[in-house]
């Protein structure tokens, strides 16, 4: 119980660290730190079909999080490619 205690608590202030991390980010670097986290978030996505492909050691609790972690992360990079492409066009000439 207690280590159930301790994670927790780091998980949650891994959650503020993180949002004031985010918040302290200027809009010009926006674009290079979403295409860094989409790269972060391809690597997860492997990590997650090797912890999901079963093996010896599969259980229903570990195919279930490895799919929900793919499923996730591929929502994440989804939406950061979208974001960056629209902070893209923002760039973009307009032709008359």
């Amino acid at each position: 119980m207690e280590m159930l205690i301790l994670t927790f608590t780091i998980f949650v202030l891994a959650i503020f660290v993180g949002v004031e991390i985010i918040n302290k980010v200027p809009p010009t670097l926006h674009t290079p730190l979403m295409s860094g986290t989409n790269a972060i978030s391809g690597i997860v996505v492997v990590g997650a079909i090797i912890s999901s492909g079963g093996g010896e050691q599969a259980t229903g609790l570990s195919t279930f999080l490895g799919v929900l972690a793919i499923v996730l992360a591929c929502i994440n990079i989804f939406g950061g490619f979208m974001v960056t492409d629209r902070m893209l066009n923002m760039f973009k000439k307009k032709s008359k």
